[in-house]
């Protein structure tokens, strides 16, 4: 049996039917990740699992992204400001993840702070794509994404701002599930932007991604965000997708041309999609989203100051000196966002740019609200490019912000989306992605299933 093939429920499975080893399979897994590791970058620590010691999962050790907080082990964002950094307590992400039988094989790579969407702006140097190592993974979450698809995981936590699970995932070929905004608590989550984001999955096969996430998800007194979600998989659908034409523009022709492949192939499965309009906002969504991220990255990363957090300095002089020090070992993308934040945000702006932000995320929410009474999801595709070249988003920043104009939506608006691969193009993979209503997780869920069993593997080919 190849254990670095099978999908993590097959593996739970298997262990509970004592066909394999929780041990023995950590110990692959582990001793692939260090052999690997200086190939992909896919891990910043990698850690020794423990003896297994039972529960659902059995003992199994996953792949955590190094912004979630470890207890003991150290927890970096892929920044210098964090580099030495231990936390003292599990994130309840963690914790749950712990209760439920699972162990932590490491943390992965990101880009710093998860500002991105590549993994080229990580202090520990990129992540790159099992597919083609000069190319990028999709960030934020790159390191995560990478070590599933290259067998060095077998599945991981991520986490979602913008697309942070899912743009790695379409660009790996792995699937890559954003729960609602509150079904997973963000405690010991080192905040970007708190209205914004959530732990994610990253996994071979939906089933995987389900699985885990009924370990995860619930309300959290430390989490005054956090809410129940429904967790019937029974739950009933209609087949009818929606595609709104707006979403539709300005994408690759390679990757469209995969989209409607997979169109027809799931039209040919009984499912109906109607190309809708009328949603004309989704033109304000990317600056929408950049608005609010930066505006509360800002306020969030203020804290990192040499004194109450972050790397300290012994340099004598006033506070400004020790400040300065600090903040400049910030990265050159989380220094833009910084400066971007504080900026929509001072006086003068704040009308002008931060509140006209929020004014669009209500009115792209009231949308896809209107929209999903009548459907069971939206489908597009995830990611409008195929990867690009290590090294081109930092050169040409414009192309990495682009990118995420179709991921940004379900962070706006708080609803759950799931990026599975729907075909290949030139060596790389193509992701189509799910958006559901908030709250509607297991539909989402059970689509994507469904969607994953029909599609299976397309061929290869240029358009």
């Amino acid at each position: 049996m190849n254990t670095l093939s099978l999908s993590f429920g097959s593996i739970v499975n298997a262990i509970k039917e004592k066909k394999l080893s929780a041990d023995e399979v950590n110990e692959e897994f582990y001793e692939r990740s260090i052999k690997l590791n200086p190939k992909y970058n896919a891990y910043i620590t990698v850690v020794k699992p423990h003896a297994a010691s039972g529960g659902e999962f059995g003992g199994i050790a996953i792949a955590v992204k190094d912004n979630i907080s470890t207890k003991g082990i150290r927890t970096t964002c892929a920044s210098k400001v964090l580099e030495n950094y231990v936390p003292p307590f599990d994130a309840t992400a963690i914790e749950r993840l712990k209760a439920a039988g699972g162990q932590i094989l490491g943390k992965t790579n990101m880009d710093e702070f998860a500002m991105g969407s590549s993994g080229e702006n990580s202090a520990f140097g990129p992540a790159r794509n099992p597919l083609n190592t000069d190319y990028v993974a999709g960030g934020s979450s790159s390191g995560s994404a990478v070590a599933v698809a290259a067998g060095m995981a077998p599945i991981a936590l991520g986490t979602d701002t913008g697309g942070s699970v899912r743009a790695p995932a379409s660009f790996t070929g792995t699937v890559g599930f954003k729960p609602t905004y509150g079904a997973i608590s963000r405690y010991g989550l080192i905040a970007y932007a708190n209205s914004l984001e959530t732990v994610g999955i990253i996994s071979k096969r939906v089933s995987d991604a389900r699985l885990l996430f009924r370990a995860l998800a619930g309300v959290d007194i430390r989490d005054s965000t956090t809410r129940e979600i429904d967790m019937n998989e029974n739950v009933k659908i209609s087949k009818r997708i929606a595609v709104p034409k707006e979403l539709l523009n300005n994408i690759d022709e390679r990757v469209i041309s995969r989209f409607n492949e997979a169109l027809n192939r799931l039209g040919g499965a009984g499912f109906v999609f109607d190309e809708v309009g009328g949603i004309n906002e989704v033109k304000y969504a990317l600056p929408a989203y950049y608005t609010i991220a930066c505006a509360e990255a800002s306020t969030n990363l203020s804290r990192y100051d040499g004194i109450k957090f972050g790397t300290s300095s012994r340099i004598e002089g006033n506070w400004r000196d020790v400040m300065g020090r600090a903040r400049s070992l910030f990265g050159a993308e989380v220094k833009s966002r910084i400066m971007l934040g504080t900026y929509v945000l001072s006086k003068g702006f704040y009308e002008t740019y931060y509140i006209k932000a929020l004014y669009v995320r209500s009115i792209l929410r009231s949308a896809f609200e209107r929209l999903l009474k009548s459907y069971d999801a939206v489908f597009i595709p995830t990611m409008p490019v195929l990867p690009w070249k290590i090294g081109e988003g930092i050169s040409d920043p414009e192309k990495a912000y682009m990118a995420d104009v179709l991921t940004v939506i379900p962070n706006l608006t708080g609803s759950p989306a799931i990026s599975i691969p729907i075909g290949s193009s030139g060596g790389f993979k193509v992701g189509g992605q799910l958006i559901g209503r908030p709250g509607d997780d297991m539909k989402v869920l059970r689509i994507a299933e469904e969607f994953e069993s029909v599609i299976g593997e397309v061929k290869d080919g240029e358009p």
